[in-house]
């Protein structure tokens, strides 16, 4: 049994999301007063008293960085008022794609923002589908890493699609499609793409065949939709029946939604952790992975194992 009393707290970009969480948690989101300065700063109050508390702090941190800079003054703001333990809960670990030094003189992101969070006084994270595993090696606090597929695969179930097929649109996601077709006893693809700048895909190639399958492209992000799109072109050319795509996080940058909307995805599906405007495409699905991190957030207010969650 949990032995504290529990708080939720969300940021304001996030707001929706965790709005669900506590529904299914069974309790309602703390209250913070934001002072505005009229330059831009902002100072998150804590509006109820969380001493000798477990704080859940909730809020993903895409872009612009004020949700991060929001997110660790909250922590700070618990830290002082003397909360027991914070959980900050991350559907959206930003700056993830950042995990190592790629060229010379580049910074290594992710391992900045696991050093800012841990300073600020978090004392657990929870996130979802990081870009990179290891980047839970990065903290020196507990990281609980949950999986989008404990949603998805129950969808692609539902589908009761024949002659099915997994397919990753890069060399780096065949391990999470591989587990994906484990799971659903289909077979696995790989398109290999090669790029010369970010977000743009120079070539790609098929690995595997597709002729006459109905093919799902999994991935744990979709930005710029750029090569989700190529991948589904290919897909087609070499004689697939239908392709959908599966991201955990629905970045959506730039062009992403007319790309979507004009490419030969039958669909597209990705989850809440980031709010998606789908009214943009008719081709979006979202799936609330605020079930998810209720269940989660639960089991470790109560002090109990969350293997049950691991699927993938």
């Amino acid at each position: 049994m949990a032995d504290q009393l529990s708080y939720l707290f969300s940021t304001r970009t996030s707001k929706d999301l965790a709005e669900k969480i506590a529904q299914y948690y069974g309790k309602e989101l703390g209250k913070i007063n934001f002072q505005e300065f009229s330059d831009g700063e902002f100072e998150p109050v804590l509006d109820e008293s969380v001493r000798g508390g477990r704080v859940f702090l909730i809020g993903s941190t895409f872009p612009p960085a004020d949700n991060l800079l929001e997110l660790l003054l909250m922590i700070d703001a618990a830290k002082r008022a003397s909360a027991k333990s914070i959980t900050v809960v991350l559907p959206y670990f930003g700056l993830a794609r950042q995990d190592r030094k790629d060229q010379p003189r580049a910074p290594i992101g992710a391992k900045l923002v696991a050093n800012l969070l841990t300073a600020a006084g978090a004392t657990r994270v929870m996130t979802m589908d990081l870009h990179a595993d290891q980047i839970q090696g990065f903290f020196e606090i507990p990281v609980d890493h949950l999986y989008a597929s404990t949603i998805f695969v129950d969808y692609i179930r539902d589908l009761n699609l024949e002659d099915l097929t997994i397919a990753s649109p890069d060399m780096g996601g065949a391990k999470r499609a591989k587990n994906y077709a484990g799971h659903l006893g289909a077979e696995v693809v790989i398109a290999y793409k090669e790029r010369k700048k970010a977000n743009v895909v120079e070539e790609m190639f098929l690995i595997g065949d597709v002729e006459g399958k109905n093919v799902i492209l999994i991935d744990d992000m979709i930005d710029t939709a750029g090569t989700l799109c190529k991948a589904a072109e290919i897909l087609i050319e070499k004689g697939a029946k239908s392709v959908r795509a599966m991201a955990t996080h629905g970045v959506l940058s730039g062009k992403a939604y007319d790309n979507i909307e004009n490419s030969k995805l039958l669909e597209v599906i990705v989850t809440d952790s980031i709010p998606v405007k789908n009214n943009l495409s008719t081709k979006i699905k979202v799936l609330s992975c605020a079930p998810l991190f209720a269940d989660v957030m639960k089991m470790v207010h109560e002090h109990q194992s969350i293997s049950s969650k691991f699927v993938i």
